[in-house]
């Protein structure tokens, strides 16, 4: 249905006014962004499909919501039929605000002060990746965030991961302490045991540094697990 033909308090932009953000939908919110429909569709409709559209590189599977949606691509935005360049930047642009914003947090405060964030942040970045990968989070002395480095890329089972790189990328950015964290394109954030002995093997390495290895948080689409959490370090 058009935005026109709704009652007033049911259209997003004086819903919002009247009850607040937090009210709305996501379809509503992402609404409110694309403003306007085209001939045949409207903007709510647009909204729903931006929300079941499916990676470039899966079309098996969608991008799970917002959440999942932060990780679309300029070509992944461009197969919805009537999101022109001006809409594709103006979404790319609050997504790409949205991850920094968080990375801006992480930077502020100890990371284990907000250990929920950490997990959102990791999730937002990796989880509805088709391909495993494997990322570290290296933290100063204080454990706040200096850079979040995508490492290693592996297939959809295996990650080869090597201990000598981790421990070069931390002495490039003068880290105390690092949160080591991957991906499972499978769907369960179930740790293997591969998972739990290349954790003691990075921990073990990069204790000849006095690097300090804090988590290791597995994540997948709408889920994240901490291994230190469930003391699997």
């Amino acid at each position: 249905m058009p935005l026109k033909d709704l009652p007033p308090n049911a259209r997003p932009r004086e819903k919002m006014l009247a009850l607040g953000p937090a009210a709305l939908s996501d379809i509503e919110l992402l609404a409110l962004l694309l403003r306007t429909g085209i001939q045949g569709k409207g903007v709510l409709q647009m909204a729903h499909e931006l929300l079941q559209l499916k990676p470039q590189q899966d079309q098996q599977a969608g991008f799970d919501g917002i959440a999942g949606l932060l990780n679309a691509t300029a070509n992944d935005l461009k197969r919805v039929k009537g999101l022109g360049p001006a809409k594709r930047c103006e979404l790319l642009a609050v997504l790409e605000l949205a991850r920094r914003a968080m990375r801006q947090r992480l930077q502020q405060r100890a990371v284990f002060d907000t250990p929920d964030a950490v997990k959102d942040y990791l999730q937002l970045n990796l989880s509805t990746r088709p391909h495993e990968v494997f990322a570290v989070l290296f933290l100063d002395v204080q454990n706040r965030l200096i850079a979040l480095e995508e490492m290693f890329q592996g297939t959809l089972t295996q990650t080869s991961v090597y201990p000598r790189e981790v421990v070069l990328r931390a002495l490039h950015h003068q880290a105390s302490a690092v949160v080591l964290s991957h991906n499972h394109p499978s769907g369960s954030v179930q740790p293997s045991r591969a998972d739990e002995m290349l954790t003691q093997t990075l921990k073990t390495t990069l204790a000849l540094i006095d690097v300090r290895v804090l988590d290791h948080v597995i994540v997948a689409p709408g889920e994240a697990l901490s291994m230190a959490e469930r003391g699997l370090m």
